[in-house]
């Protein structure tokens, strides 16, 4: 497996991202709730693909929200290749670079209905806080937060 840092306009990672919001809408079509609004893809996050055999199989990015914190956006494992801990590798690959890039606190925000992802966090340290920035107002956020502690000097 190999977890490599992509442009916003990759277009594996627009087809990763375009094949989410493909699934999304496709359970809520089957009856199941989830998340209506769309959230756009942000020019200023930086993306990572994870790589199996020559095809990208999975993305997730970080963007700053300030000095201190960043938010991991866009989390997405292409169904085949689900249970074979790649979400977990991609969090901590996109964890060391949100730390590389001088954060110390990750937020993120994942829907009420994906039980596997809230599992995913809780296991990986995640707190649950209460939703922040443009998820406010959503029924169907449910935001984490994880602080890395800093050495003092």
């Amino acid at each position: 497996m190999l977890i490599e840092r992509r442009l916003p306009t990759d277009p594996e990672v627009a087809a990763l991202i375009m094949t989410q919001q493909r699934e999304l809408a496709e359970a809520e079509r089957a009856g199941r709730p989830v998340d209506p609004v769309g959230y756009p893809v942000h020019d200023d996050a930086r993306y990572l693909v994870c790589v199996l055999d020559g095809r990208a199989v999975a993305c997730g990015a970080v963007q700053a929200l300030d000095a201190q914190t960043a938010e991991i956006k866009r989390m997405y494992v292409r169904p085949a290749y689900r249970g074979r801990g790649i979400a977990r590798h991609l969090l901590t690959a996109l964890e060391e670079s949100a730390y590389a890039a001088g954060h110390t606190v990750f937020r993120l925000e994942t829907g009420s209905y994906l039980p596997v992802a809230l599992h995913l966090y809780a296991s990986a340290g995640y707190a649950r806080i209460p939703v922040y920035g443009e998820y406010v107002g959503n029924p169907y956020s449910v935001c984490f937060e994880k602080r890395v502690p800093v050495a003092a000097a």
